[in-house]
This record gives C-alpha cells, structure tokens and sequence, in this order.
C-alpha cells in the first residue's frame, strides 16, 4: 500500500512540474465553458439598421423611435436615396435596412393599411430571419396599439427582402466558413507537424549543417504546402460552385488574393508552433486543438460577431478567420468591388508577413 501511495505522489509531482499538462487539464476547461457560454448566442444584439423614410411623418418617426428603444436594434443610419441600399450593405455598416411606403401615417389612418419593407443580407439566412423576425414584432407590437387607441383594425404589412440569397440557402453562409476553417487547419497543421518531425527525430540539426541558411530550409519546407494549399483552394472553389451551388458573383482575382493571404498566415501559425512544441503530438494539438475552438466560436462562421460581448469581440479580430470569412462573403454572395475588402485584405496582409517575420526569426534564434 505505501509503494502504491508514493507512487501516485510520484505522479502528482510529474504532472504538476509539466506546465503544459497543467494548463490542458485546468486552463482550458475553463477558457472552454467562457468562451461556449458567452459566443454560443443565437440572440440579436445591437443589430445596426437604417431606414429610408420618404414619408416623414408622425407615425413613422414612432416606428423608428421604438426600433431605437429596443434593445436589439440600433438606428445607425438615415438613407436619403433608395440607391444606398447595396451600398450600405456591401460596406458592412448596416444589418439590416427598414424601407417605409410613401404617405405612410396617410394610408393608415385612411385605409386601414400600410407596408414596411425588411431589407436583410441573405448571407447568412439564419441571422437575416432571426432578424427580420425581431423587427417584424416590433412592428405587430405597434400595429396593436394603434388598434387599442382608435379601435380600427389597422394593418402593417412587413415585406421581408433577402438581399443577395432570396432562396435563404444556407449554403452562402457556411461555404465561406468552412473554407476559412479548412485553409486554417490543414496548413498550419502539416507545416507544423513536418518541422517539427525533423526536431523529433533529429535530423533538422543535419540540415542546418548543410551550406544553406536555416531560412531557406525552413522556406523550401513550406512551399510544398503552399503549393498543396493552392491545389486544395481550386478544389473547394470548384465544389463550392459546381457541386453545392454557391455562385461567386465578385472577382475570381481578389477571392484568390484573400484565399492566398489566409494560406501565408496559416503558414506562418505553423511555423509558429513548430518553435513552441517539440513533438508532433503536441504540434497536432496545439494547431488542431488550439485553433479550431477559435476559428469556429469567434471567426463568425457559426455564430455572429456582433452579439458577442467585448471582451470576445476584441478577441474575434485577432482571429485570421474573421477577416477571411467576412472578404469571402462579400466577394462570393455579394460581388462587392475591392474597396469594400480592403480592409480586410489590408487586416490580412499584415498578419501574413508580420507572422513570417516572427515566426522565422524565433525559428532561427530557437536552433542557434
């Protein structure tokens, strides 16, 4: 009975000297349920919309006023001309777009009856109908007070629009994400598990030897799996749009530009990592493990960014992911031109090279 006891304190000792097992066993569990708690949310929040009222009248300055008290919706914007929509949509600014009828307050005190239009992004249909749900309550909520106040059965009919997916596939919504999610995983998975064999079985130290540079070696380690990447990219593009039916409506050109610069910041993790770890296990967790939760959880792929709180949207835009989903959607679903993806190209282009230059100068300073 002693030998056992010193042998389970033996074992206590060991894990609590290995800061990485410690860290599994109780720092993730905990980062797990915060981040599952609090980015899981299907609820709407601060939804930005903005409205084009060519009514201007009492009751319509009602509507608005009761969309700008409720807690799910902000008035961001007043649309002057109709020709704003897309425009306003394709920069990102606005979620959702509320389009009065002409002489509003008129037809409804006269004929009982007047139309809202609902303009959402159909990008993701889930998120649009969730929207134009909450909207169209809000709406109901004020078509029965009317009735109360005159006793006149008042009619508001919300005409729901899904810009750029009418048919509300969800195809537009997750092709995107699980793009991002496997350009991601696949090559900073296999960047990192390569180097990270030659640490392991000892040959990196051989070829360090030879007459080039360790960053040339490193280099020509990774160009393959740039190459494969790329091969990889033309394959879900051409399943995407022949197989699934997901149209790419913008430039060819700038969704492989993004595409590209998602392969060099994956790329550039798995280098990352391979300074950190020094076994292909580990590597495999970390670049698997450690970035799928991010990558699902706070790139937007599953869940919307805006209805996180701070702290996690602070988090989210640090994640490559987020940037690439939201470029590829608005290239693909919408066919905005390049000035509405520069930021995000200008986001990921410079995650791309300060990520190399990092990670080979740790790389190179880690072997000397």
């Amino acid at each position: 009975m002693k030998q056992l006891i010193v042998f389970i304190k033996k074992e206590f000792y060991q894990i609590f000297r290995d800061r990485r097992t410690m860290t599994i066993l109780l720092i993730m569990p905990i980062a797990q349920i915060l981040l599952f708690g609090f980015a899981i949310n299907t609820e709407v929040k601060n939804t930005r919309v903005a409205v084009y009222d060519p009514s201007k009248d009492a009751s319509t300055q009602l509507v608005i006023d009761r969309f700008q008290a409720s807690d799910y919706f902000t008035i961001a914007e007043e649309l002057t001309n109709p020709d704003q929509i897309n425009d306003v949509f394709k920069s990102g600014k606005i979620d959702l777009v509320m389009v009065f009828s002409e002489n509003f307050a008129e037809n409804l005190l006269n004929d009982g009856q007047a139309a809202v239009q609902l303009i959402a992004d159909g990008t993701d249909p889930n998120q649009a109908s969730i929207l134009t749900g909450y909207a169209s309550g809000i709406l109901s909520s004020y078509r029965q007070e009317l009735m109360e106040q005159y006793n006149v059965p008042f009619q508001i009919t919300p005409e729901v629009k899904m810009l750029y997916n009418p048919q509300s596939k969800s195809a537009y919504n997750f092709v995107p994400g699980v793009m991002g999610l496997i350009l991601m995983l696949i090559c900073a998975m296999m960047t990192s598990i390569a180097i990270v064999r030659e640490k392991e079985t000892g040959t990196m130290e051989i070829l360090l030897s030879s007459p080039l540079k360790p960053t040339y070696i490193i280099l020509a380690k990774a160009v393959p799996f740039f190459v494969l990447s790329v091969v990889n990219l033309i394959t879900i593009l051409l399943l995407s749009v022949f197989v699934i039916g997901v149209p790419i409506a913008g430039s060819l050109f700038l969704l492989v530009l993004v595409s590209l610069l998602l392969i060099l910041v994956a790329l550039a993790l798995g280098l990352l990592i391979s300074t950190l770890v020094d076994t292909q296990l580990a590597a495999m967790m970390a670049s698997g493990m450690g970035l799928m939760m991010p990558i699902m959880l706070l790139s937007g792929m599953m869940f919307p960014v805006e209805s996180m709180p701070d702290v996690l949207q602070w988090l989210s835009s640090i994640v490559p992911a987020r940037w690439f989903i939201e470029a590829v959607k608005k290239i693909m679903i919408q066919g905005v031109e390049i000035r509405f993806v520069a930021k995000e190209l200008c986001i990921l282009a410079a995650m791309a090279f300060g990520l190399i230059a990092f990670a080979l100068s740790k790389f190179k300073n880690r072997l000397n």
